[in-house]
């Protein structure tokens, strides 16, 4: 499956090889060291489907939220990261219920981003994506100021805007090594069932 996706990553970002991520092991040993970015999409929602345009952000009933199966994604994650003691410093969502939910369930906290949130256009041209690339990058190049890692729960289209990767499932983690002047280094992701 890994090889499968690496492949499709390969395709999607136009990579000349398919990225050298760590594993699971290495992965978790470099978040218990801390100083790195954390970014979860959501976990898993009833349906997929955009729902930017027309969401208020501030009423649950006019977006997408987590179904019975991402509020066990949600907890399930929380209880890894405790069990690995891996350091937390903060952690941003998005304004979307689905993002605070999410950190909520597994954090027991969070602190509402709108820098996070989706523009509100079904689907993104250059220039959007642009604008989300230019708004999300800081978050992710810059070291926490605390001890511990930056943990970000958001979305699809933020990320990819400012990456090149689509994240794909919902509850992905990808981890990433800030380098300042608005570098990373991403070294690589656990899905909800890969913790």
């Amino acid at each position: 499956l890994l090889p499968a996706f690496c492949l499709l990553l390969q395709a999607c970002t136009g990579a000349d090889e398919a990225p050298n991520y760590l594993k699971k092991e290495a992965l978790i040993q470099k978040m218990q060291a801390g100083g790195l970015v954390l970014y979860f999409r959501h976990a898993s929602t009833e349906k997929d489907y955009a729902d930017q345009v027309s969401a208020d952000v501030n009423d649950g009933s006019t977006q997408r939220v987590l179904s019975e199966k991402g509020w066990h994604e949600s907890v399930r994650i929380g209880r890894a990261i405790r069990f690995y003691e891996i350091p937390v410093a903060k952690v941003l969502t998005s304004e979307y219920f689905r993002a605070w939910q999410t950190a909520w369930l597994a954090f027991g906290e969070y602190e509402k981003n709108a820098d996070f949130n989706f523009l509100p256009h079904e689907d993104y041209n250059e220039e959007q994506m642009a604008v989300m690339k230019k708004t999300v990058t800081p978050y992710l190049s810059t070291k926490p100021d605390a001890d511990g890692n930056l943990v970000i729960v958001a979305h699809d289209d933020p990320f990819e805007a400012a990456t090149g990767i689509y994240p794909e499932p919902m509850g992905i983690c990808y981890v990433l090594e800030p380098l300042g002047e608005g570098k990373f280094k991403i070294l690589g992701f656990l899905t909800p069932s890969g913790w």
